[in-house]
């Protein structure tokens, strides 16, 4: 008897991981403001491998990611409670809706300060060794890393033309306006030798690039495919030539 009792308690336990589990993958798969956490928590914990943090800066950094990710859960849940209560419209149910989505917003912006304060030296250094050896590269450089970004998301949007909607200016399976800003971004952070430039190319950048996801002109997938094509051909092609 006791040990049928131990039984359900572990299968129950089992259940509870199972639920939980499920409801991140819903989210991931029906949310797009938590695909786009998601695709940002990867790249943060990609990059963050080539740095050399110590055991609290990491523990930081996996708190941050965390506390905007359970944000984003509790926003989304209280949504679909509220649409599942009323479908009408009714101002205290947008009143939660704002205060829940308010709570991401603190969240992230909690994370940008974060991320700033623990890659900001070590970017730093890195920038400078890149401004270097850019620097010392003949101008014409640039126009021909703008070029090559532009082939190239011709190029993947004419072999991936069945995997994508829309056309080759209004869709396609690389977002070219993507690339195009993060090249330029690229390009001109390693150019001005100073940081707060970089960061404010950067973040125009994301906005161009936030705008083809917002129009649902492009997935979230096929933005930051276009974003790190624009970023790798623009170091790359001044670390070669």
């Amino acid at each position: 008897m006791k040990r049928d009792k131990n039984k359900n308690i572990i299968l129950a336990l089992i259940d509870s991981f199972n639920y939980a589990i499920n409801g991140l993958i819903i989210a991931v798969e029906t949310e797009r403001n938590m695909k786009i956490h998601y695709s940002a928590a990867l790249i943060v914990l990609f990059l963050s491998m080539f740095f050399n943090f110590s055991r609290v800066e990491y523990i930081l950094l996996l708190l941050t990611i965390s506390f905007v990710i359970v944000a984003e859960l509790m926003n989304t849940a209280i949504e679909k409670t509220i649409d599942l209560v009323t479908e009408d419209y009714h101002p205290l149910a947008k009143v939660a809706k704002d205060i829940a989505a308010g709570g991401v917003l603190l969240a992230a912006i909690n994370s940008v300060a974060v991320g700033y304060l623990l890659f900001f030296d070590r970017l730093d250094q890195v920038r400078s060794a890149v401004v270097l050896r850019i620097t010392q590269s003949p101008s014409h450089l640039t126009l021909m890393a703008i070029l090559l970004v532009l082939v190239i998301t011709l190029g993947l949007k004419a072999l991936l033309k069945g995997y994508s909607k829309g056309s080759h200016l209004q869709g396609g399976a690389v977002s070219g306006h993507s690339s195009l800003a993060f090249c330029c971004a690229t390009i001109i952070s390693t150019s001005a030798d100073n940081t707060i430039i970089t960061i404010l190319a950067y973040i125009m950048a994301l906005l161009v690039a936030e705008s083809r996801v917002e129009g649902k002109i492009h997935s979230t997938l096929e933005v930051v495919a276009g974003s790190l094509l624009g970023i790798l051909v623009g170091v790359l092609i001044f670390q070669i030539l």
